[in-house]
């Protein structure tokens, strides 16, 4: 006869373990069907100017701690040249103050009065005598002056050993920067791959919109406040087309500050490597109404960029990584004063 058994009901518990299961992957789909989308170009775009901006701040504290490391170097170069100079004049009077010595013990081996006693010529002596005396004066002044050079020599070496110290906090301060803005700019690179290959190269085309609208710029009728601002702003000019690269300051490629230093530079002017630095180096103008050509231009709160003011609201300056020396608004970045030379 055929069995007519009921088929065998699943457990309960085996139907909560199924149950739990499906709840579990439907859930999991619901949250990768809610995770973050793709940033789109403009986003993108967005988040890399931020770092770019980010990585120029770090940029101007390195180009600082550059700068520090540098002028140590020259310091602790002069000074180490003026503790040598300084060893060569003590030797001197130490070698000076030992023939003196040597003389005296020589002629001081009989006793004053026996050889006046026995001199056949007491006039003769008695000039000796004083001669001796003198000697001895210029003795006590040779003991001084070595003294006076010992404590001399203390004093740069200890300096010399202040500024070594302080040489090799720059150069770990340097290093940080460094790292930093190598790591923004990896970043920001990290997120241009994550564009797709039309998008990047829209990117790129709109670069290069920006180069060939900077070639047309209207400079209007702007006149150099001096003739040293005419030579440092012909100097910038022609470096336009020239790449931004951090910590760079010329001939071939340029940071912000270090084309507006290097420009200076050709017009025989010295100013400081820094844009802070830049931000006091002459008289400040806030109103660019009142804006001359070769005017630095100062801008953002923390004063981490500057570029020259060219005329008609236009700026010639180095912008950022991936981009080359060019004209732009001067209504593109958050505007501070201007500075002139």
């Amino acid at each position: 006869m055929a069995s007519h058994r009921r088929p065998k009901q699943p457990s309960r518990t085996r139907v909560t373990v199924l149950t739990a299961t499906a709840a579990a992957a439907v859930a999991l789909s619901a949250q990768t069907a809610q995770a973050d989308p793709k940033p789109t170009k403009s986003e993108v775009k967005e988040k890399v100017d931020k770092l770019y901006e980010e990585a120029e701040q770090a940029t101007e504290k390195y180009n600082g701690a550059k700068e520090k490391q540098e002028k140590l170097n020259e310091e602790i170069g002069a000074l180490q040249d003026r503790v040598a100079r300084g060893q060569d004049e003590l030797n001197t009077l130490r070698d000076s103050l030992g023939s003196v010595a040597s003389a005296q013990y020589r002629s001081g081996g009989i006793d004053p009065s026996l050889q006046l006693f026995l001199s056949g010529d007491p006039d003769t002596y008695l000039d000796k005598a004083s001669a001796l005396d003198q000697l001895g004066a210029k003795q006590t002044d040779a003991i001084q002056d070595i003294q006076a050079k010992q404590r001399t020599l203390a004093q740069q070496r200890q300096e010399a050993q202040g500024k070594l110290t302080d040489l090799a906090d720059t150069r770990e301060e340097l290093g940080k920067k460094k790292k930093e803005v190598q790591g923004k700019l990896a970043a920001a690179q990290k997120l241009l791959n994550s564009l797709t290959a039309a998008e990047r190269a829209s990117l790129a085309a709109d670069d290069t919109r920006a180069n060939r609208a900077s070639s047309r710029a209207d400079l209007g009728n702007s006149v150099p406040a001096s003739q040293r601002a005419a030579a440092a702003f012909a100097a910038a000019q022609s470096k336009i087309g020239t790449p931004y690269v951090y910590g760079a300051s010329g001939p071939s490629s340029f940071d912000c500050s270090g084309l507006t230093s290097w420009a200076y530079a050709q017009a025989n002017v010295s100013i400081p490597r820094t844009s802070q630095a830049q931000a006091n180096a002459g008289t400040r103008i806030y109103s660019q109404g009142q804006l001359q050509q070769g005017d630095l231009v100062i801008f953002y709160g923390d004063l981490h960029h500057v570029g020259f003011y060219a005329g008609n609201g236009q700026v010639l300056h180095a912008p950022k990584p991936g981009a080359n020396v060019r004209y732009e608004s001067i209504n593109n970045m958050p505007f501070q004063f201007g500075v002139r030379i």
